[in-house]
């Protein structure tokens, strides 16, 4: 339950207290793990007015604090074309977070309102695009996104299930449009399960789909809407019954494939056959 002191103070504080094991450890060794941040970088920690990114932004900040070499942080939003109530949601939530945002204006939702062949590939197209040219403007070299642990499960399953292929969200990735920008994602070990925690803990409430084709999903909710993604996740949740650690054995699986048993895999676009070298 949420104290009566400074609301900002009582999230910085239980990220450290009473999540430290499941949200900051994690956060701490992913980005030890996958070396996401050295010294001298710049980063554009990219807050679209959700859960995970605004969780991601007190992460970093609080990393900023504490860290033993000096890095840079911009907390940039990006305004698509969100309806007044949802602009000022992400306002009033970064004042009470202590969260020093930047907003910068485009027009995605309305492109994307006006295409009928595939929006949601578009915007996030245009998304990715908006944000690695801000944060090249402001003289940052990373991105960082707030995917976490569940998106990388559930992003793997959609690939075997819904496109025939084996390939998972990476911890970080070099653009090829922005040379010298790099994405990449802190809380990659940071399971959603302990952000929604964190944020019932809080009292926090943050949109969750501002999207125009998507009326139903406007403020966040744990239920989540219809979706190919929702039922990957339904289906973890259902696995998780006979065996609790089945999303670390999909995500330990992602470190130790063996292409001996690999009937065929890309590298660099090109395709190669087992039988290349059998």
């Amino acid at each position: 339950m949420l104290s009566t002191s400074d609301p900002c103070q009582t999230a910085e504080r239980s990220i450290h207290k009473k999540y430290r094991t499941t949200i900051w450890r994690p956060f701490v060794e992913g980005i030890k793990r996958y070396e996401l941040i050295n010294e001298g970088d710049n980063i554009a920690v990219c807050i679209s007015g959700g859960k995970d990114s605004m969780l991601l932004a007190k992460l970093m900040q609080a990393l900023h604090k504490y860290s033993d070499f000096p890095f840079g942080l911009k907390f940039i939003v990006m305004d698509p074309g969100y309806n007044e109530i949802n602009r000022q949601r992400v306002i009033s939530n970064a004042a009470r977070l202590n969260i020093p945002i930047e907003i910068f204006e485009s027009n995605i939702f309305e492109v994307v309102t006006e295409t009928d062949r595939s929006p949601c590939y578009l915007c996030a197209r245009m998304r990715r695009g908006f944000l690695y040219a801000h944060a090249q403007k402001l003289g940052c070299n990373k991105i960082a996104l707030g995917h976490h642990f569940s998106d990388v499960i559930e992003t793997t399953l959609l690939g075997m299930l819904y496109g025939a292929q084996i390939q998972t969200m990476m911890p970080k990735v070099k653009s090829k449009n922005f040379p010298g920008l790099q994405l990449v994602r802190p809380m990659y070990q940071v399971h959603e399960d302990a952000i929604n925690a964190w944020c019932r803990y809080n009292e926090l409430e943050f949109i969750q789909c501002a999207c125009p084709l998507s009326e139903s999903c406007n403020v966040f909710d744990a239920s989540g809407g219809a979706s190919k993604r929702q039922e990957v996740k339904m289906l973890v949740r259902t696995l998780k019954k006979d065996n609790p650690n089945v999303e670390w054995s999909i995500f330990k699986s992602l470190h130790r494939v063996n292409l001996d048993t690999i009937i065929g895999y890309k590298k660099d676009g090109e395709e190669i056959s087992f039988l290349d070298s059998f």
